[in-house]
């Protein structure tokens, strides 16, 4: 979808993830534009939002990122209610939840999210559905740094790429991953545990962040629904004023 309409499209819900403010990568740009464009009655952060494991590293924190936390509160303070789901790389805000800051915004582990047809999605993260992340941290870790590590290499990339006339934003990491056989199971399986936790509990879907892969999909009855992220693919997940479920990319 291109992102030069001036028209502002509205929405029941928008739910958004995997943003990483405070990285170098962080598309934060693109999202405040997204977030400019399109409104709605409920805006979930699916979290990962603040990348708490980067600042940590070494503190980068620019005006756009900035100005995207602003555009939320902004939001809230305009009657979007707000739930903010905490995930691994914001994880430092765990200890204040559950916490309210407002009657708009919310700060939260999960989520019971009730769609215009009287559906019943959890809303989680999903870090701690990785065996990974929960059980092998300093493996996280290391996978976290190589990420970082293919995302500066994508920067000169693109650079060569828009000097030579394609603007559109292309992602090595994400080429690389949609490759490798391993990972492309470790997408699997992750979208198989995650919809069995939604049957064991009885909901008719999940709609989680965490693996930067966005997707609508049924498995064995369940609806399963990834955001995607701001970091590669530029994605939102998205529910209709008229109960319809979408993925938007969203590329300046």
């Amino acid at each position: 979808m291109d992102s030069d309409l001036s028209e502002v499209k509205k929405f029941r819900s928008i739910f958004i993830s995997d943003v990483h403010l405070g990285t170098r990568d962080c598309q934060a740009e693109s999202l405040l534009d997204f977030l400019k464009k399109h409104e709605s009655e409920q805006l979930f952060l699916v979290g990962d939002i603040i990348d708490g494991w980067s600042l940590k590293r070494k503190m980068y924190w620019p005006q756009s990122h900035s100005d995207v936390i602003q555009k939320v509160l902004r939001k809230a303070r305009k009657n979007t209610q707000v739930f903010y789901v905490i995930g691994n790389h914001d994880e430092f805000i765990r200890k204040f939840i559950p916490l309210s800051l407002g009657e708009n915004m919310h700060l939260i582990n999960e989520y019971e999210y009730i769609s215009l047809a009287g559906e019943t999605m959890g809303v989680v993260h999903g870090d701690s559905f990785d065996s990974i992340t929960m059980n092998q941290k300093w493996l996280a870790v290391l996978g976290d740094f190589i990420y970082q590590w293919l995302l500066r290499i994508n920067r000169p990339l693109n650079r060569l790429r828009r000097s030579i006339g394609y603007k559109r934003h292309w992602s090595l990491s994400k080429y690389l991953k949609n490759k490798v056989k391993q990972s492309v199971q470790f997408i699997d399986n992750y979208e198989k545990i995650l919809s069995d936790y939604a049957r064991q509990q009885g909901l008719d879907g999940i709609i989680s962040g965490h693996i930067h892969h966005a997707e609508i999909r049924d498995i064995d009855g369940v609806r399963y629904m990834n955001c995607g992220d701001w970091v590669e693919s530029c994605t939102a997940l998205v529910e209709t004023l008229e109960g319809e479920w979408h993925l938007i990319e969203w590329n300046l």
